[in-house]
């Protein structure tokens, strides 16, 4: 008498012969079929969860308000009983890089999982290429930005800022070719122009801005240029993310901010117009005080990075400008809260055209991943019937 054989075992426990027979041909079936995708998916897949960006905002904004304050102090308080004012900006740039680039680093490490080997900072010459233009456009920025400053007042410098929402997108459109769905649009129009409302009609009494009495062609196209080099350095940011799936945000900061760190001190060691490092160092041993601003300003922009490519890496250039750009008005919100300022009519439909944008952006997205999982659920329902009646 024969052996009878026993069916053999499916991958899924207690499962039947028949039903584990389903279940492997709707899995090899699956492989064949393109599921749903999303339409309004934007270009960097949003990877982060709701609580991540939650935590990332936070950190931005508590990092570089404090940031902000330890740089007010540093630049426009003077120090010892000479009353000096410590004026070295590229010095500041290039303590803040070195820290960053060492924080970069142990970010990096930290998330690296156990057992494995730390990813490359600089994987191959593309990536390197790539951020060193990075790094040049980073650097330039802010010395244009701050020459600006000398020719047009300090309201059409900040409106300027507060619509870099517009060369990022453009950039993007331009350079990289790609394309958004309508609500992107409207949301950086809603948000840019709810910023600059708010900031246009911002009280600000009679004062002129320093070292700028009028604007003037020259200074706005000083700032058309600070525009172009941060619109490049986010879109370039984007699109090596968006390219190499595999270089995180760690790698980035790492990488970005040592070649920044290299390019600022081989100006300071080697520029023979100036000894900015030699006069910085000076004030320092001079004025203690300074050194341990230096210090903590520069541990507040390494801690902020710390969250802005963590963003940048989990939901695109975009998001972060946005968060980046609206950080000033909820400080200037605070400080009406905090001093009991008011608000004009006209600067309270800018915060609505903001919330607004923001808000509406908001429920598109949770609808639209409502869709997409019932989408789908409803693909592999149908395969899995199909299955069946085969």
């Amino acid at each position: 008498m024969a052996t009878r054989r026993k069916p053999a075992s499916s991958s899924v426990p207690n499962a039947t012969p028949s039903s584990a027979a389903t279940t492997n041909a709707v899995q090899e079936k699956s492989k064949d079929v393109q599921l749903p995708t999303d339409p309004l998916v934007s270009d960097v897949p949003h990877s982060g969860s709701v609580i991540q960006l939650l935590v990332c905002v936070a950190g931005i904004y508590i990092s570089f308000l404090t940031w902000a304050l330890l740089q007010e102090r540093i630049t426009t308080t003077s120090y010892g009983p000479d009353k000096r004012i410590f004026r070295y900006p590229l010095v500041l740039n290039t303590v803040q890089s070195l820290f960053a680039s060492l924080t970069g680093y142990l970010y990096l490490r930290y998330t690296t999982k156990a057992g494995a080997s730390t990813a490359p900072i600089f994987p191959n010459k593309d990536i390197t290429s790539k951020l060193l233009l990075v790094a040049v456009c980073q650097s330039l920025a802010s010395p244009f930005g701050y020459a600006s400053l000398q020719h047009i007042d300090y309201i059409t410098f900040i409106l300027a800022k507060s619509c870099k929402l517009l060369p990022v997108m453009a950039l993007h459109l331009t350079i990289f070719r790609r394309s958004y769905p309508f609500y992107k649009y409207a949301v950086v129009a809603s948000v840019t122009a709810g910023v600059a409302v708010f900031t246009l009609y911002h009280p600000s009494g009679n004062k002129k801005g320093k070292g700028a009495e009028t604007s003037s062609a020259w200074g706005l196209m000083l700032l058309g240029i600070n525009l172009l080099f941060d619109g490049l350095t986010n879109s370039m940011q984007d699109h090596i993310f968006v390219k190499n799936k595999t270089f995180k945000g760690p790698q980035m900061m790492c990488a970005l901010n040592a070649v920044s760190t290299l390019l600022t001190t081989g100006y300071l060691l080697l520029n023979p117009w100036t000894n900015e490092l030699g006069s910085a160092l000076d004030f320092m041993g001079a004025h203690p005080q300074v050194f341990r601003d230096v210090l903590g300003f520069a541990a507040c922009g390494a801690l902020g990075q710390v969250f802005i490519f963590h963003t940048l890496s989990q939901f695109g250039s975009l998001v972060l400008v946005t968060v980046t750009v609206t950080r000033k008005m909820f400080s200037m919100i605070l400080s009406v809260v905090a001093f009991g300022h008011s608000l004009t009519p006209m600067q309270w439909f800018g915060v609505s055209l903001v919330f607004g944008g923001i808000g509406a952006e908001a429920e598109i997205k949770r609808r639209s991943e409502v869709a997409k999982k019932a989408a789908t659920k409803a693909a592999l329902d149908t395969i899995t019937n199909g299955v069946k009646k085969e």
